[in-house]
């Protein structure tokens, strides 16, 4: 019995001594907790409280209790929504969708004051949406609204600022609470809580702003947009960095920049230095801003500043697999942008901030998204990203840079685009169209939102376009008369085994014949009036139902092996144009502009709408897409279509081979660029201009002026030009004829 008793007495004290060891830390945090729950309530903890927050900054580092007492994350979100009483608004709620469904979307900006300055990066905003397809004069015909006052910058600090803009928006008779209007805005609020104020009531306006912080980000109804620089271009824009770049590079993960001694913003940045190893990783800060960064120097300022100047930043910036892009004083950073066309992946420390155009483009494919309180760990993590993923990422980078950021023009048109699909959920684009070339600013909704129906898609996702094509000849013949040349080629044509149908476009004065004096055709012919515009070439009409398009003159020459090769050719490349006659383009130095040239060179940059296959896709495209100033040009709609795809596919049009009698047909189309003008590359004498219907009959300085408006409107010169021409297989080879598949392209 005593044993027993023993027994017990033993197992129950190392029961204790076993709780004491492993449960004490415990039970006295529960103690200690318990303690702090008696004292006087703080609504938000200290940076200096070690005990509660482990820290890996110094604690000199870190906020001192005689800085400014910034407002806690509840505090500010309760201010916020005190000043903006829609902060629950929805497209349902505050929009006024039967404006948009009376007269499309169309978008309207105020006129400006006289005498009310307006910043440079404002004015190439309202500049890009006038320059856009959707705006409008005429205020009634309006589904959004867009201010003429600058409300970029509201801090009231800056120099910028606009003063008593509340009455000036509230005192418009179009207005209404702020509905279908949208605000741009890249700074809000200002030292030293930068809480985000406006300085005005902005009702029921969408905002579209820099530094959205998610937590008074409205979801579906406001846009996040990047930080505009000031010398941010309006349209085109430099081109990214990562052609001919390995994507390993020297440093692993680089950042210089400011370091915030004091305030909000401070706590990140002033930790970066802990990162630093200054071998793979180069992490440098600088305290040297600001007027009183003297008052605020810590002990280590004068050896950073020292380091700061060893690097110059766009050579770290380049040389950079990923770049830590912390927050400022406000989420958003300039560096943002930067290290998207310098391919440098973005590592972003920026808790809540809102990434623009989050709602349509998959940032998990083109950054890495930290955690400020785990800056310790992101050397590790981008460590262990494998190399193929790496070189995914900064593609991705390069695709998001061309497509959405690299000019003013493309932010203003990706918001606009972002709010139109929102109007019309069953057609708007999926983020698999956003986040795949060409881009949703390329690819129409109104066309389809079906990947199949786009030329671009058919590699990446298996798909093939029909096996069938439309002949469209374009007939400009003034007897009104059907000519031999035409009676020839719908002969041709039709005699082809992938011809569907032909659509004839009529553009004479007179009426088409009747239809029985037309040639009996094994396929099914449309005859459509012409609106006699010099667009009508490359309109969409209904009756084009296949999705290649042979695009013909009524005088072009072509022999049916010549049709069944060139659209052999463009089935393996239906994304872009293949034809026969062709024109290249040149810079001529010498008088500062680009020219055009028909002559036979070993270049190609243009296929004309006089033989040549494309995808109807480009019908939509060129029609809605482009301002119809610059469709009806003279002599430019042949270049403008070829830049159009140029600039969609980033490739040069393909030329296929042709009989001698077409070559010389296609020399008669006559003078690109060939009047003696200064830089026009050598080669034969062209012979003389005549062709019927064709731009090719156009006057020389024409065209030369196209392809230079061409340049201003895209903001660069899109096409591209190349070298290759695609013949059969036993093209010239020394065997029978019997054996070869396309004889009669080879006649003596």
């Amino acid at each position: 019995m005593q044993t027993r008793k023993k027994s017990i007495f033993l197992a129950f004290l190392a029961s204790w001594l076993l709780l004491f060891l492993f449960g004490g830390d415990q039970l006295r945090r529960f103690a200690l907790f318990s303690v702090r729950k008696a004292e006087s309530p703080r609504s938000w903890p200290r940076w200096t409280d070690r005990s509660l927050l482990r820290s890996f900054a110094e604690p000199e580092e870190l906020q001192r209790d005689g800085d400014p007492a910034l407002p806690s994350p509840r505090e500010r979100r309760a201010a916020w929504l005190s000043a903006h009483r829609s902060g629950r608004c929805r497209m349902e709620s505050c929009f006024d969708l039967s404006r948009c469904e009376r007269n499309g979307f169309k978008v309207f900006t105020y006129p400006q004051e006289r005498g009310q300055p307006v910043s440079e990066t404002y004015s190439k905003i309202l500049s890009s949406i006038e320059r856009s397809r959707y705006h409008t004069a005429r205020p009634e015909e309006a589904c959004l609204f867009i201010l003429g006052a600058d409300t970029l910058d509201r801090d009231r600090l800056s120099e910028h600022y606009v003063r008593d803009l509340e009455g000036k928006i509230h005192g418009s008779p179009l207005w209404n609470g702020g509905r279908n209007h949208l605000i741009f805005n890249l700074y809000a609020g200002t030292w030293p809580g930068y809480g985000g104020e406006l300085g005005f009531d902005p009702g029921h306006a969408i905002l579209a702003r820099a530094s959205s912080d998610s937590r008074t980000f409205r979801p579906g109804f406001d846009v996040s947009i990047p930080l505009i620089p000031r010398e941010h271009p309006q349209r085109g824009g430099q081109r990214g960095r990562l052609a001919g770049v390995p994507p390993k590079r020297r440093f692993l993960l680089a950042f210089k920049g400011k370091r915030y001694l004091t305030g909000i913003g401070s706590g990140t940045r002033n930790a970066l230095h802990h990162i630093h190893n200054g071998k793979d990783i180069i992490s440098l800060t600088t305290c040297k801003h600001g007027k009183d960064w003297h008052r605020h120097k810590d002990t280590r300022c004068d050896r950073d500043n020292a380091d700061y100047e060893r690097f110059d930043y766009q050579e770290l910036l380049h040389n950079s697999t990923f770049c830590i892009v912390p927050r400022g004083r406000r989420l958003g950073s300039f560096r943002f942008l930067e290290a998207l066309q310098a391919a440098c992946i973005p590592v972003l420390l920026s808790d809540g901030w809102e990434l623009p155009f989050a709602e349509a483009i998959d940032w998990g494919k083109a950054a890495v998204v930290g955690s400020e309180r785990l800056l310790l760990q992101i050397p590790s993590a981008v460590r262990c990203i494998r190399p193929e993923r790496v070189l995914a990422f900064q593609q991705q980078t390069q695709f998001l840079w061309d497509a959405y950021f690299s000019s003013v023009d493309k932010i203003v048109h990706t918001t606009l685009e972002i709010i139109r699909d929102r109007l019309e959920p069953a057609r708007s684009r999926s983020r698999r169209l956003w986040n795949a070339l060409p881009g949703g600013l390329l690819v129409l909704p109104e066309f389809s939102t079906h990947l199949g129906d786009f030329p671009f898609y058919y590699l990446q996702h298996g798909y093939s376009p029909s096996k069938k094509f439309t002949a469209f000849i374009r007939a400009v013949s003034q007897a009104g008369s059907l000519s031999q040349a035409l009676l020839r080629l719908i002969q041709a044509v039709s005699g082809s085994q992938y011809c569907a149908q032909i659509v004839v476009l009529w553009s004479c004065e007179k009426p088409p014949p009747p239809r029985g004096q037309w040639p009996q055709s094994s396929v099914p012919m449309t005859i459509i009036q012409g609106r006699r515009k010099l667009s009508d070439r490359f309109f969409p009409f209904g009756a084009i139902q296949t999705d290649a398009v042979l695009s013909l003159d009524e005088d072009t020459s072509l022999s049916t092996s010549e049709v069944d090769f060139a659209f052999s050719v463009w089935l393996s490349f239906p994304e872009r144009i293949v034809g026969f006659p062709t024109r290249s383009h040149f810079w001529d130095a010498e008088r500062g502009r680009w020219g055009c040239t028909s002559r036979w060179t070993n270049e190609v940059s243009m296929v004309l709408g006089a033989a040549a296959f494309y995808h109807r896709y480009y019908h939509s495209l060129f029609t809605e897409h482009l301002p119809a100033g610059l469709r009806e040009l003279p002599a430019c709609q042949d270049a403008l279509l070829n830049a159009l795809v140029a600039a969609v596919t980033k490739l040069p049009p393909i030329k296929v081979t042709q009989s001698r009698q077409h070559k010389e047909g296609a020399a008669r189309q006559g003078g690109c660029g060939d009047d003696g003008a200064a830089g026009t590359p050598p080669g034969p004498p062209p012979a003389p201009a005549g062709a019927r219907g064709t731009e090719g009959g156009r006057r020389p300085w024409q065209r030369r002026d196209c392809l230079n408006q061409l340049e201003n409107w895209f903001g660069y010169m899109p096409l591209v030009s190349s070298r290759l021409r695609l013949d059969p297989v036993l093209f010239k080879d020394q065997v029978s004829v019997l054996r070869k598949k396309y004889p009669s392209l080879e006649r003596p």
